[in-house]
């Protein structure tokens, strides 16, 4: 069926915006989640360091201002919703908002690039959840139906981005060695989902195109308790041991400067790297570069044309505690 879309969404994670927000979010995020509150108050120390604000819902405006053109200049005549996990402007605000806009079906991106239980299939629930807080209006109007694209770490645009950021980053310091890092996850999430093995296949395109040699992939702002396995090596504790010069840091999980990529990268990272005397450059994220807005905006075409697929149903399942049901 052509154009079966009326509506564009984005969904994301969200972020605070001042120091009042900050344990009221992380609490949102927490929520559920075998975190100790010590850890929940480190955390927000890292966000009190930035007077409370997260960088991510700025990012997100640009994006969509970026998308808004981007759209109109190609004819791509939807408009554009933004709707959030953890902090305003909340998913259920932005379904409730759709359906008294009356919109009947839209085709959402989330602003992860990977597959995995909290980066892929979680946001998907989040909508259905949303769409359930929202419910019909007083007239008996339900909320759209809303269909997630899938992860996109291998479409070209974004290929093409990352590659862009990195050969940046060279042209800035040249001969360092480059680092790819991504959030780290419970090993027991990596096991049930494509994660790791997008992560590696994206890093080895873009090395491939770049000239440089196999890559190396390292975690960071793991938040789970000391007993719980999760991805390593740790990209402080990878630069503490490393024997570079120069160093290259491309969070390529990560779509925007949010504040794992300020605090864990921009200043644990560099710290430990001006330790050792080492000279340290993080490359740019996507954010609002031309391509990767391109690319958005041909996913959206793309799916209006039936030419993409879905999510599978069973795709990116939470993983499977030891005599437990699934969880996070």
């Amino acid at each position: 069926m052509a154009n079966p879309y009326d509506a564009f969404l984005l969904v994301s994670f969200g972020g605070p915006e001042k120091n009042e927000d900050v344990i009221p979010f992380l609490e949102n995020v927490l929520r559920g989640k075998n975190v100790p509150r010590e850890r929940m108050l480190e955390v927000a120390e890292h966000y009190y360091h930035f007077g409370g604000a997260s960088p991510i819902n700025g990012q997100c405006r640009e994006l969509l201002s970026a998308l808004t053109e981007e759209f109109a200049s190609h004819g791509l005549n939807l408009p554009i919703y933004w709707g959030n996990r953890n902090w305003d402007p909340m998913l259920a605000d932005t379904v409730r908002q759709m359906r008294d806009d009356g919109v009947k079906r839209a085709v959402a991106v989330a602003t992860s690039a990977f597959g995995s239980y909290s980066g892929c299939r979680q946001y998907r629930e989040d909508i259905e959840k949303a769409r359930a807080a929202a419910g019909p209006d007083a007239a008996g109007n339900e909320p759209p139906v809303i269909d997630k694209l899938p992860p996109f770490w291998n479409h070209p645009a974004f290929v093409e981005t990352v590659t862009d950021r990195v050969r940046e980053a060279l042209a800035k310091l040249p001969g360092a060695e480059v680092v790819y890092t991504a959030h780290s996850i419970p090993v027991s999430m990596a096991q049930s989902s494509p994660y790791e093995q997008q992560l590696r296949g994206v890093c080895s395109l873009v090395n491939g195109v770049l000239g440089l040699p196999a890559p190396v992939l390292v975690f960071q702002s793991r938040s789970g308790p000391p007993s719980q396995p999760w991805l390593e090596p740790d990209i402080v504790d990878y630069v503490r041991a490393c024997d570079a010069k120069k160093l290259i840091v491309v969070p390529v999980g990560f779509l925007s400067d949010h504040m794992e990529v300020l605090y864990d990268l921009d200043t644990e990272a560099a710290e430990a790297a001006s330790e050792r005397g080492i000279e340290f450059l993080r490359a740019g994220t996507a954010g609002t570069h031309p391509r990767f807005v391109a690319g958005i905006r041909e996913l959206v075409q793309a799916a209006q044309e039936g030419a993409v697929g879905l999510c599978a149903v069973d795709c990116c399942k939470p993983a499977v505690r030891p005599g437990g049901p699934p969880g996070r």
